[in-house]
């Protein structure tokens, strides 16, 4: 099984410009790829010490952009509380089977 990427954006405000960025970065790879729904990037905010923390999830299939924002390996994330930044709707079931 390949890892997940994590990568720790900080607060929401910070992390607008990085999310904008990973964003730019996933959509030509994700169409070159004809848009597989096992390629996602997800995002949850956390709480953090004075702000909420954003932290951006990679899918093992998107870890060519997670090197590229030196993401972390790490477990896959717990569906609670994720949004969707990149990808296909239908990644939800791809990547989370109960």
């Amino acid at each position: 099984m390949s890892p997940w990427y994590s990568k720790s954006l900080g607060d929401a405000i910070a992390a607008s410009i990085d999310l904008t960025e990973i964003e730019q970065a996933f959509a030509p790879l994700f169409a070159s790829a004809g848009g597989p729904p096992a390629m996602a990037i997800f995002i949850r905010q956390e709480p953090g010490a004075m702000h909420c923390e954003v932290t951006a999830y990679f899918s093992p299939a998107a870890a060519k952009i997670a090197a590229a924002f030196a993401a972390q390996p790490c477990n896959p994330p717990e569906i609670d509380g994720l949004t969707l930044l990149a990808g296909s709707p239908a990644c939800w079931k791809t990547l989370f089977k109960e």
